[in-house]
Order: structure tokens, then C-alpha cells, then sequence
């Protein structure tokens, strides 16, 4: 849609109306007058939907090769080069800075948490760190871009070189792990953009600023990966990774780790296709659908005699579709200069380069103090799971992937005499499965480790069944702060300990059975749980299951 010259007005008017809450009148209109002066608005063509790809390509020799771009908002407090503070969902335009306005006159200053962030990542993924780096500005026109350019990393980025290893599950119950990496080639420090927001009713659009130069980590992968469940593997151990090291929190639902794919296709042993990028996809599960989607349709064309575009392309979630977005630009489109306004960045090592002697220890990032505080990261933290306490591959992901539940289970595991592989299926899918079920997380949970570490207790030494135990589990979390004891001392709950009781109980349930008999004794042993239950029913639970089975076989034979 081209913007009429009364529709760029009743824009600008709108972003000056925005503005005018923080900034004189006189500097918010010399801000929409820049823009309008610099704006070549440009309509971004509507596109049907495409025909569904066939899932099965007669192209059988071509394969698909990705490469991921990932930009992780940095966990800082206030923006890259300003003071402004970081915040989502804050009322639009209340955290801009003169410099994030791109007012005449300002400068940047370097925020030194940024490039401690930056610094850990890169070495938590064994990167090379450069001790010094420099910084670029990088031309482009958006709306929500008050400079003209973003200042990145192009040259000489903060890291390379380094290499992700990620694992997923494959295989009979997601049972076996396979382990692959991929390649790091950079990491760099940039600052983000501001956001439009658009109202079609009213042909307007509206310029929040509270984006714009809150600090970014650019991670740039090599094309190692080869299909959409590889990628969204990786993003989600990269994910793990940024949250364990507190460098990026990453919620991808409020736009804080977003994600480019390259995505080509070509025969092994020739030069890779075409690539097309698909642009800001943030969730795993979109982003392998998209690669998937995109591998397909790139063959697809290849095998009819077409031609791969190089160009952008959007994922569309509800249709499983990517559709074109504009040709991709080329290198020289973005004007890459030096900052002029920063000099290069350069960081230290207390032993092999140390700062100049009377250098602010303020102002100074030490490589070797940074590396000091990488906590156990999650790939680690997997395995001493398996070894330590004997879990199954599969279980030490999900303890991972939760925020939480690998200490609530360290906690539990060090509290209880139940086996651990006991503690986990307790852990996994009663107190997981109640918080999936409720939208809580790990720390709100009403029961506490000590709390199902005493219950456990009361399983293992016999006094309850595993049915009372449910049963107790769930008065514990309705969280009235009673203890597994007195919820068994109250409610009846203890294990029947009375043989003669549980011989006359079972007894009674096989002379009232007999068409149920009559099948056991004709080989159908699944009956004989039907019977159980019966007991258990008039026990309420209370009967150890092992003596009941026992008697019901003999009753039955």
C-alpha cells in the first residue's frame, strides 16, 4: 500500500502525538520532518496462498541445507549505547533516550554488561574472543529506524569460531539420543530497531521507539544442519544455554531470541543452491515446520527445470506456507562504514593481556574473570544426571528444559531413601504434569521436595499403598500445608496390615465374580486386575498390591 501524501501526514502526526508525551514539541516535530524527508515508502505486495507442497519430492538426491541467524536480546537492565531502561509491554515511546531518537548531538556510550554477556556466550560456546573489535554502521530505511543505519559488528565481531552441540531424541519412545554440532561462525554485538504497528482499518501506522538500541547478540551459524528438526534442536539447546548463563532470557514469545533461517538445496558433492532466508520466526516448532516447508518447495521447483530465487520470504504458521516478502539485498545495499563515534572495543586478560596499569577497573572486561563465573551448562548438566542418579536419556531433557526441575529433583533424589528411578516418574509426571496442566512453573508449585521426599518415605517403608499415595499427593497440593503423616493419619489411609481381613476382602470378591473367574482360569490373566480393583475398592486403596495379586492367583487357580 502506497502511502498518499495526507496518509504519510496522519503518520507523522500520529508518531509526533506519541513523541510530544517525553520530548518538546519542537524536537519531536524535527524527528517526524527527518523521517519524512528521508521516507521512501514502499508498498509490500499482498500474496495468495500457495498450493500445499507435496510432502513426498520425486527430486530423491537433492538434500537441504540450513543456516541460522539468531538474534538474542541481550539481559540487560538499560539499552546498548543509552541509559534508557529494558522493558516489554512498557506504554509506547516511555524508554527513549535522546540517542534512541537519533537527536542531533548525541553520542553512545557502551554498555559494559552487554559485552560481558557477549563475552560469556562466546565462550560458553567456545568461540575465539577477540580482544579487540570494531564496530560498523549499517544503512538501511525502516520507520522504526530514526538513524538511517544500525550500528553492528561486520567487521570484526566480538567472537568466532566456535561450535554448538545439541542433541535430540530419536528412536522407539524418543528413547535414543543423537548428538550433532554445528558451527559458530561469529558472534556480535548490534543494537535493535524500534517497532511499527500497523492499523489497517485506519490505513495508519504508529512508531514505538522502546525497541530501538535495547542490546542485541547476533549469532551467525554455519549451514551444517539439514532439516527444520536439526535446526529447531539447536535453537533450543542454544535457548538452555542463554538462560543457564543469565546472558538472554530467552522468551521467544516476546520477541527476545528471534530467528532467520537459510535454507538451500543441492546434490552432495556439488556447490550449495540458491538460499532464501526466512525471516523472524519465534518458536522451534515454527521454525521446523518453515525449513521443512521451504526444503520441500525448493525442491520441488528445482526438480520442474525452475530456479531457486534469492530472496526474503515470511512463514506463515496457520497454512504451514512461506510466501515471498521482497528480492534479498545485496551487500553494497547497506553502505557498511566505521562508527565513527566509537572506537574499537577491546577487552583483557588478566595474564596474557592485561589492561594498562591506572586503567578504571570499572570500565575493563577480563576474559579470564568472565570465564571464571560460566556456570554448568545444560549439555553437562545431562549427563552428570544419567551417571549420577541412573535416569534414562530421555528423562534428564525434560529436567533440563524445565526451568527448575533439575534442582527440585537434586533436592528430592538427596531427601528421600526412594531409588531415583523412582523419584523421577513422581517427579515427571505428577508435580510436571499438574504445573503443565495449571500454567504453573517449577517455583510455584504447592508441593515442595522435602513434602514428596516424606511421602516417598511412607511408600517405601510400606505404610501406604500407591494408590493412598496418589491420593495424599493430591490433598498436598491443594497446599493446606498438612504433612503426608497427618493426611494419612486423617483420612485413613494407612496400609492394611490385617492378612485375615484382606484373605475374607478377596474371597468375597471371587464368589461374587465367577463369569470373571471362569475367564482367568481359562488363561485370560488381564481379568485378574479387574479383580484387583474390586479390592482396592473396598479397601480404599489401602491393601499392598503385591498381597492382594498374591491371593487372588491362589483364589483363582
Amino acid at each position: 500500500m502506497a502511502a498518499s501524501s495526507a496518509g504519510m501526514c496522519t503518520v507523522v502526526c500520529n508518531l509526533n502525538r506519541q513523541f510530544a508525551v517525553h520530548f518538546p514539541r519542537t524536537i519531536t516535530q524535527n524527528i517526524c520532518n527527518n523521517i519524512c524527508s528521508r521516507s521512501l515508502w514502499t508498498s509490500v505486495p499482498r500474496y495468495h496462498s500457495q498450493p500445499q507442497i507435496k510432502k513426498k519430492s520425486a527430486v530423491r538426491e537433492l538434500v537441504g541445507v540450513v543456516g541460522l541467524e539468531i538474534h538474542a536480546q541481550i539481559n540487560s537492565s538499560t539499552k546498548l549505547f543509552s541509559g534508557s531502561q529494558v522493558g516489554f509491554s512498557a506504554p509506547p515511546n516511555s524508554q527513549v533516550s535522546f540517542f534512541d531518537a537519533s537527536l542531533p548531538g548525541t553520542l553512545p556510550v557502551l554498555n559494559r554488561r552487554c559485552v560481558e554477556a557477549a563475552v560469556m556466550t562466546g565462550l560458553a560456546l567456545d568461540c575465539t574472543i577477540n580482544r579487540k573489535s570494531l564496530f560498523d554502521r549499517k544503512h538501511y530505511f525502516y520507520a522504526d529506524l530514526p538513524a538511517g543505519y544500525q550500528i553492528t559488528q561486520q567487521r570484526v565481531p566480538i567472537a568466532e569460531g566456535g561450535t554448538l552441540q545439541y542433541s535430540h531424541l530419536i528412536g522407539h519412545k524418543q528413547g535414543q539420543v543423537v548428538t550433532k554440532s554445528v558451527r559458530i561462525k561469529q558472534i556480535q554485538l548490534e543494537q535493535d530497531s524500534g517497532k511499527s504497528l500497523h492499523d489497517e482499518n485506519r490505513s495508519q501506522t504508529f512508531i514505538d521507539l522502546n525497541r530501538a538500541g535495547v542490546g542485541l547478540m547476533e549469532l551467525v551459524m554455519e549451514p551444517d544442519m539439514q532439516c527444520g528438526e536439526e535446526a529447531a534442536a539447536a535453537v533450543r539447546e542454544l535457548q538452555l544455554i542463554l538462560q543457564t548463563l543469565g546472558t538472554c532470557q530467552g522468551n521467544m514469545a516476546e520477541g527476545q531470541l528471534r530467528v532467520d533461517a537459510n535454507v538451500s538445496v543441492h546434490r552432495p558433492g556439488e556447490p550449495l543452491g540458491v538460499r532464501t532466508e526466512v525471516k523472524n520466526i519465534n518458536s522451534a516448532r515454527f521454525l521446523a515446520r518453515a525449513i521443512d516447508y521451504e526444503i520441500e518447495r525448493q525442491m520441488e521447483v528445482v526438480g520442474s527445470g525452475g530456479t531457486v530465487l534469492n530472496e526474503t520470504r515470511a512463514f506463515d504458521f496457520k497454512s504451514g506456507q512461506t510466501t515471498p516478502m521482497r528480492d534479498k539485498e545485496g551487500l553494497q545495499d547497506y553502505r557498511f562504514m566505521p562508527e565513527p563515534n566509537l572506537p574499537p572495543l577491546v577487552v583483557y586478560d588478566s595474564e596474557a593481556a592485561p589492561p594498562p596499569a591506572g586503567t578504571d577497573p570499572g570500565q575493563v572486561v577480563l576474559i579470564d574473570a568472565v570465564r571464571e563465573r560460566i556456570p554448568e551448562l545444560p549439555r553437562a548438566t545431562r549427563a552428570r544426571l544419567v551417571h549420577a542418579f541412573g535416569l534414562r536419556p530421555e528423562h534428564s531433557f525434560t529436567l533440563v528444559n524445565e526451568d527448575g526441575l533439575t534442582e527440585y529433583f537434586e533436592s528430592l533424589a538427596n531427601m528421600t531413601r526412594a531409588e531415583p528411578k523412582k523419584a523421577i516418574g513422581w517427579v515427571i509426571k505428577d508435580v510436571l504434569g499438574l504445573l503443565n496442566q495449571q500454567g504453573r512453573n517449577v517455583s510455584q508449585s504447592p508441593v515442595s521436595p522435602r513434602a514428596l521426599a516424606q511421602l516417598l518415605d511412607l511408600l517405601e517403608d510400606g505404610r501406604v499403598s500407591s494408590s493412598a499415595a496418589k491420593t495424599v499427593f493430591q490433598e498436598l497440593w491443594k497446599g493446606t500445608g498438612r504433612s503426608p503423616a497427618q493426611i494419612v493419619e486423617e483420612q485413613d489411609l494407612g496400609l492394611v496390615d490385617d492378612s485375615t481381613e484382606i484373605q475374607r476382602i478377596c474371597q468375597s470378591v471371587i464368589d461374587s465374580h465367577p463369569e470373571e473367574v471362569r475367564a482367568i482360569r481359562a488363561g485370560n490373566r488381564k481379568v485378574l486386575n479387574k479383580l484387583m480393583g474390586l479390592v482396592q475398592k473396598q479397601t480404599k486403596g489401602r491393601a499392598d498390591p503385591v498381597k492382594v495379586r498374591a491371593m487372588l492367583e491362589e483364589g483363582t487357580s
